[in-house]
């Protein structure tokens, strides 16, 4: 590890990872958050931070890239950190992207990252209430993909899908753990922040 007490994460991904619409980590996109909208708690590092003080998350999120956009940005993350999580997907499919071709571009982003880093997780797509139904195929088809490339590559997998999918009304995040049918709201991010700290302690200590 980096350091005797921090575990030191970079998550690299995309709005879901960014904050969208409460937060970014970017300083001139927080700049056009409305001011009564902004706050850094809507962000899932945030809640992984507190659910246990070793973890320092850094957080790469940019709203509405793709993975292979997502991938241009590996060399931005700082040499030294201890694990990197790679979150992404949702915004291939709604640019008219293939689950496939899309499994293929994080299969090689994956490759990248164990080439820097000795542990990487990387997290499949949530539901996406706004796009159900037309989209749940792809999205449960990518996910399919996800976890088979997170087994053959021996990285860890991050479950977001069935952490906020309501189990009432499956392919959908529970209407309490988003704020507008796209992103997590707060609870959303809470909730996720918390997993991401569970698992990836957990496979520390492995």
């Amino acid at each position: 590890m980096s350091h005797t007490s921090q575990i030191v994460v970079a998550a690299l991904g995309d709005s879901i990872t960014a904050g969208t619409p409460c937060w970014d980590p970017s300083p001139e996109v927080r700049a056009t958050i409305p001011r009564e909208a902004l706050d850094d708690r809507h962000q899932w590092p945030f809640w992984a931070e507190r659910a246990d003080t070793r973890l320092v998350v850094e957080n790469h999120g940019v709203n509405r890239e793709r993975t292979d956009e997502i991938a241009r940005r590996l060399d931005s993350v700082a040499p030294g950190v201890d694990i990197l999580v790679v979150q992404g997907g949702i915004n291939d499919l709604v640019q008219r992207g293939s689950p496939e071709a899309t499994g293929a571009h994080l299969r090689d982003l994956v490759r990248r990252c164990k080439e820097r880093v000795a542990r990487v997780f990387v997290a499949d797509v949530l539901p996406w209430n706004n796009g159900y139904p037309d989209h749940d195929g792809a999205i449960r088809r990518l996910n399919e993909l996800i976890d088979e490339l997170a087994r053959a590559e021996a990285v860890g997998l991050l479950p977001f899908f069935a952490t906020l999918e309501d189990p009432e009304r499956p392919g959908r995040m529970r209407a309490a753990w988003t704020g507008d049918g796209n992103h997590p709201s707060l609870e959303g991010h809470r909730r996720l922040g918390a997993m991401v700290a569970r698992e990836l302690l957990s496979a520390s200590m492995r």
